[in-house]
């Protein structure tokens, strides 16, 4: 399958393309980029891909995990010339993405924690069952080196675009809740230092997501505590959006992005709040690195709404940063482990100020 589609959505006038090539292996690639990609691809070697773990579900956390043994096998810090999210080069082992180069890449995880022909649990005494749903890898651009700080703001748009393009496809397959985020720093687990993000789709909302659906639902308006919301929490301001250290932040320097007006997802951004959602996220990197000096650690994630839920829930993107002052790691260690009680050690209002004045 090779399939070349128009968006039917611009940036600054540019149009938006998207290329659905299907690797030997069977997996989607997806090539987003404001020029048509059109090149011929290198050779693959056809491979055999798992598929997917399966759920236990554990009684006294009330919680569904994943259970994936065959991720022990997969990429572990390889060498620059190993990279397998790097365009691939003639004459050199084809990476995963076949092809010389590329704007934004998304494609499936080999080493994939969900899928969609997931097998059926292994007889444990436990609770279990398939782990169904969708894993997805994004690349965000060619270059081995850099951050959504400077990627720049033409490559961010066309980061948001694809996320809303993969939340429109995911959805529309019937997942019911679909999270982009980015894990950064060795120190959060990350293996592979090329610039990336993945993209979880869920057949079942996880316990957190589903917390946040049910307060919505009873009720809490997030809409209005950002408009009372004490300014010496907020960082910056752009296009409707504001990014902010909420009060109940659960880790030092934790900033989320949100619409000021309720919206459920970015798929029901307008332009300029595509615009201004790029810019923060490209703005709050910068803000971490300049305070900590160093390519901070952190987990981005999207919490959009489910498919289920109803029309109170209120769109956030969240920084959690594993650092807690410049040169000292916010370490999640038995208190937070064992009873999901955090400990913050900064609190929000002067994490916003530090923040702020950068």
């Amino acid at each position: 399958m090779d399939k070349l589609t128009s968006l039917d959505r611009r940036v600054n006038g540019a149009e938006i393309y998207r290329r659905l090539y299907q690797k030997a292996d069977g997996r989607d690639l997806f090539l987003y980029g404001y020029a048509q990609h059109t090149a011929s691809p290198f050779k693959e070697k056809a491979s055999e891909i798992a598929r997917g773990g399966e759920l236990r579900w554990h009684p006294l956390r009330g919680e569904w995990n994943i259970y994936a043994a065959h991720r022990q096998n997969r990429t572990f810090k390889p060498a620059a010339a190993d990279d397998p999210l790097a365009p691939s080069i003639q004459g050199q082992a084809t990476t995963e993405i076949p092809f010389e180069d590329f704007e934004l890449a998304v494609f499936e995880n080999k080493f994939t924690s969900l899928h969609r022909d997931a097998p059926a649990p292994a007889s444990s005494g436990a609770d279990a069952a398939r782990g169904l749903g969708r894993c997805e890898v994004v690349v965000f651009a060619p270059e081995a080196k850099g951050s959504l700080a400077t990627l720049g703001q033409e490559k961010r748009r066309l980061l948001v675009a694809a996320w809303i393009d993969r939340y429109a496809a995911l959805l529309g397959a019937g997942h019911d809740f679909v999270f982009p985020f980015e894990n950064r720093g060795e120190e959060v687990g990350v293996t592979l230092h090329h610039p990336h993000g993945q993209i979880y789709a869920f057949d079942r909302t996880p316990p957190v997501q589903q917390k946040a659906v049910d307060a919505f639902n009873d009720g809490f308006d997030l809409e209005k505590e950002i408009a009372q919301q004490s300014e010496a929490l907020f960082v910056v301001e752009a296009g409707g959006l504001v990014a902010y250290c909420p009060p109940y932040a659960r880790f030092p320097f934790e900033v989320w992005i949100a619409p000021r007006n309720r919206l459920a997802g970015p798929w029901e951004f307008t332009n300029e709040e595509e615009d201004a959602f790029a810019y923060l996220l490209g703005e709050i990197c910068r803000r971490y690195d300049e305070y900590f000096a160093c390519a901070t650690p952190y987990m981005l994630g999207l919490h959009a709404a489910p498919a289920h839920a109803n029309t109170s829930y209120h769109f956030t993107a969240q920084f959690y940063p594993l650092m807690r002052a410049p040169g000292r790691i916010k370490y999640l260690a038995s208190v937070e482990q064992h009873t999901g009680v955090m400990t913050v050690d900064v609190m929000p209002d002067k994490a916003a100020e530090i923040l702020r004045a950068l």
